[in-house]
This record gives C-alpha cells, sequence and structure tokens, in this order.
C-alpha cells in the first residue's frame, strides 16, 4: 500500500498526460512508464533501472530475462543496471554488494519532461547511512534517461567531500540479439582487455568481438562508438558514448547461465551487454567538488 501510495503522489507531481505515468509493477516496485507516439519504455525508482525501451515499429532494444525478480532490494536482470561506485567485487577484500549498492538503492525523482519527442526522467541518489557504512563521504548522483527515437542516458557524480573520490561506474545495458553466435561487435578492435574468464589476463583485441562461450571482458582506454551487427533481426544496434574511457562486453554463455537463479536456461542466446564504463585502470578520481558526467546514447539502424 505504500508503495501504491507513492506512486499516486509521484503521478500527480510528476506525471505527464498522454506521456508517462507512475505505478506499481507486480512485484511491488514503482516505476515510470513512457507510452509516445514515438517510444515506449520504463525505468524503475530501485535502482535508477531502465528495464523496456522500444522505438516506434521496432522490437524492443533491451532484454530482459523473464526470470528477472523485481523486488525490493533485489536487483534486476536486464535492461540498465547502473553500476557504482565499483564495478565487479568491490576491491581490497572490503564489503559490499557486487556491482555496487547503486543497483539497489532507492532513488528519488527530481524532474520530469516532454518535449522534442522524448520523455525524460531525472533521479538522484544521494548518500545516506548505507553508503556511510561503507566507508563513503558525500556524493550526489544524477541519472537522467531520454526515451524517444533513441534512448539518451547521462550518470552525473558530484563529489561533495573536499578530498579526492575514487569510483568505478557503469551502464550496464543489456541488449536483445537474435541469436549471439551469429551477432558481432565492432568498434574496439585493437584495444587491450582484460579477460575476467582467464585470470584477468590482458589481451589485445584482433577484430570484431564474437561471442562462442562464456565472456567477460572490460576494454580499456576506448572512447570509440560501438555497433552490435545482428543479421537475423537485420539490425545494428548503435552504442555511442562520452565521458567512459572502458568498454565491457559480456555473455554468461551456457553453463553460468544455468547457475543463474534470474535468468532462464537460454537467455544466454538471446542477449549481449555492451556497458558504457570506467572500470580498473579507468577509474574515475574526481577531485572536491568536481562533477564527472558519463552519457551513453543507443540507437537502432535497419538493414
Amino acid at each position: 500500500m505504500a508503495n501504491e501510495q507513492r506512486a499516486e503522489e509521484l503521478q500527480k507531481q510528476f506525471g505527464i498526460p498522454n506521456a508517462l505515468k507512475f505505478e506499481t509493477a507486480p512485484g511491488g516496485l514503482v516505476h515510470a512508464v513512457v507510452s509516445t507516439a514515438e517510444a515506449e519504455g520504463d525505468v524503475y525508482l530501485q535502482g535508477a533501472h531502465v528495464a523496456h525501451w522500444t522505438p516506434k515499429g521496432q522490437r524492443s532494444v533491451l532484454f530482459m530475462s523473464p526470470k528477472s525478480l523485481f523486488a525490493p532490494g533485489k536487483a534486476i536482470r536486464g535492461g540498465v543496471p547502473i553500476i557504482f561506485p565499483w564495478f565487479g567485487a568491490r576491491g581490497d577484500g572490503k564489503p559490499g554488494p557486487a556491482h555496487g549498492f547503486a543497483r539497489t538503492a532507492a532513488w528519488e525523482v527530481e524532474s520530469t519532461k516532454s518535449e522534442a519527442g522524448k520523455v525524460t526522467v531525472r533521479l538522484v541518489l544521494k548518500a545516506n547511512d548505507a553508503s556511510r557504512a561503507l566507508g563513503y563521504g558525500p556524493f550526489t548522483v544524477r541519472f537522467s534517461v531520454s526515451f524517444g527515437v533513441v534512448l539518451e542516458m547521462e550518470l552525473e557524480t558530484h563529489n561533495e567531500a573536499p578530498s579526492e573520490f575514487v569510483f568505478e561506474e557503469a551502464m550496464h545495458t543489456y541488449l536483445a540479439i537474435g541469436d549471439i553466435g551469429q551477432a558481432s561487435v565492432t568498434g574496439i578492435e585493437g584495444t587491450t582487455c582484460i579477460d575476467k574468464t582467464d585470470g584477468f589476463k590482458r589481451k589485445q583485441q584482433s577484430g570484431p568481438v564474437t561471442v562462442a562461450k562464456e565472456t567477460d571482458q572490460v576494454h580499456l582506454n576506448t572512447k570509440a562508438t560501438c555497433v552490435v551487427h545482428d543479421p537475423v533481426w537485420k539490425r545494428r544496434l548503435v552504442v555511442d558514448k562520452s565521458g567512459s574511457d572502458s568498454t565491457v562486453v559480456w555473455n554468461p554463455w551456457i553453463e553460468k547461465t544455468a547457475g543463474m537463479a534470474d535468468m532462464a536456461p537460454g537467455d544466454w542466446h538471446d542477449m549481449i551487454c555492451v556497458e558504457t564504463t570506467n572500470a580498473a585502470d579507468n577509474a574515475v578520481h574526481l577531485a572536491g567538488g568536481a562533477t564527472h558526467t558519463m552519457r551513453a546514447v543507443v540507437k537502432v539502424e535497419v538493414d
């Protein structure tokens, strides 16, 4: 009942007629649902998690596992999880959940607007008791997402402390594809990558990325636009970015997927993650009082 009341209050304050509505999903989480002539999509307040985006006349662009948990305190499997302030396991043996605390935190709605054929939702996360307990100082993170003929996402971090703030971040974008065996990713040829499936060895990427086994690669020192080529669905998914020096490509493949409670056995076949990231060597070193912005734009090109 509390979440239903919250959704009603948000609807009164931030809803946009014939464009944006705040609702309570079946699992009890509140999300902002966009439906316009240009696109459909939604973003959950838990984790500032974009779960769906479909431009008019297209298939859904984001992959969402049918077994994903939409429950309080549980990470959503698919869409675009927000990874912050560390990527993967927290370093130096320090405690904390995988991929940081932001993806299961309660974000607040700061603003909404509809203009130029797109609907924008802006959410904010500030330092709280949970982040302070993990040793983090004062910060403010804002996530803006615009749903239209393209998907625009922006993650802005402001360091409110006088000392340097070192963090990792990612927009962990799950992209829906027709067949992982026929898909490929271009744009990061020649980069050095950390292969997390092979003892974190550093390797040189030769040619496009293709997937024929579990793949978890952190491509370093790259600002390049990536393109996912999907011949089965006859389209290309373009991921452009700025403020990001790493790109991660991930697919869990057969065995790992089978061990994940929130993924169906065949999910590995239908998705690939191309993540806009700052991780490992490219962690952000943000001076006191400074702001860093990372941006990603996803668009569909049809063959």
